[in-house]
């Protein structure tokens, strides 16, 4: 019997470190896939690179629920997909898009520390919008991540506005995103294959017109003038399969593992994307920004941690006056764990 235990808990560490490595592939692949094409494929076309990745992950998310039958179908009514979900739909396309422009204009390493940022966003915006009360390990656990990107961004020899306010906003819409499922997805037990199987679609109507408006003569022109363009097609084509992959992986490595290695996994997958980034792109890195990224990732480790103890407290235990008498109203929505509708690919 305990022979048998002990092969199922080796056998759970090896499906939980599967599904971790898997989810730190495709998720460094589809960035590094990006950067590559903004910066070496010269294909500087954001939004119809963002309208890409949509289109396949609607053919991909198709594919998995109406023809492999991997999860079923969950249905909803045709009042709710607008009502519902074309704004997660809107706010879940802004935030691709503008994880893309930053890409286009910024280092890797750079975009994926500001992109830490995300949990104090998310808290602020609770606190403003819900008038949500958190406890105050929670807003410590906010310092480091701010005083790390105010570190990073100060020291960045690569810094360019454009992008670096694209990557801030990206760290607003997905705050936006999360606390918008918390309401708006209420009542629907959806996973992140069903998620994308519903926005997908309407965040390719939605991108559709302004990438072809705005970009459709620029691509046509860099269509004309590519001298490989089998291959780049296959690259930027193949980035959006991997976009769609990322959402599988996601789905896996929430249900394989438990929500401290998914928060500490998270934020060393950052530190896998900026070294991977640094030496396939060679960005200048100054030490300080190094140590900036670092307390950052450290913060956002904390942050988790923090989350993860309010999450395990019991209803009945001592309570200050400032909070809350819902332990679900301390915690912010930032913890993957919750629920992983609230998690959907983002780069």
């Amino acid at each position: 019997m305990m022979l048998e235990e002990g092969r199922l808990c080796q056998w759970n560490a090896v499906r939980s470190l599967l599904a971790i490595v898997q989810w730190w592939g495709f998720n460094v692949t589809v960035i590094i896939m990006n950067k590559w094409i903004f910066q070496k494929l010269d294909f500087t076309y954001p939004l119809t690179v963002s309208c890409i990745h949509f289109i396949c992950s609607t053919i991909g998310a198709y594919a998995a629920i109406r023809v492999l039958k991997v999860k079923p179908l969950i249905q909803v009514d045709p009042e709710d997909r607008w009502r519902r979900i074309f704004p997660m739909s809107l706010v879940f396309c802004i935030n691709i898009v503008l994880g893309n422009v930053s890409l286009r204009y910024i280092p890797v390493s750079f975009m994926q520390t500001i992109k830490s940022f995300t949990p104090a966003t998310t808290v602020v915006l609770q606190w403003l919008v819900w008038r949500k009360n958190f406890d105050w390990r929670i807003w410590a656990s906010l310092v480091p991540i701010v005083g790390g990107i105010l570190l990073t961004s100060i020291t960045e020899l690569s810094f360019n506005m454009f992008g670096f306010a694209a990557a801030l906003f990206g760290c607003l819409a997905t705050s936006t995103k999360t606390i918008l499922a918390e309401s708006l997805l209420h009542g629907y037990k959806f996973d992140s294959i069903n998620t994308v199987y519903y926005m997908a679609p309407f965040a390719t109507m939605i991108m559709g017109v302004p990438a072809l408006l705005l970009e459709g003569p620029g691509v046509a022109a860099w269509l004309q003038n590519n001298p490989s363009i089998i291959s780049s097609l296959v690259i930027i084509f193949g980035s959006g399969v991997m976009a769609f992959f990322l959402n599988f992986s996601i789905f896996y490595v929430i249900h394989s593992t438990t929500a401290v290695t998914f928060n500490v996994a998270g934020n060393l997958k950052v530190a896998v994307a900026v070294l991977i980034s640094w030496l396939i792109f060679r960005n200048p890195i100054s030490s300080l920004n190094a140590v900036g990224c670092a307390v950052t990732l450290c913060g956002c480790t904390f942050y988790g941690y923090v989350s993860h103890l309010l999450s395990q407290q019991s209803p009945g235990s001592p309570q200050t006056p400032r909070t809350p008498g819902n332990r679900m109203k301390m915690l912010p929505l930032v913890n993957g764990k919750l629920d992983d509708k609230f998690v959907t690919v983002s780069y």
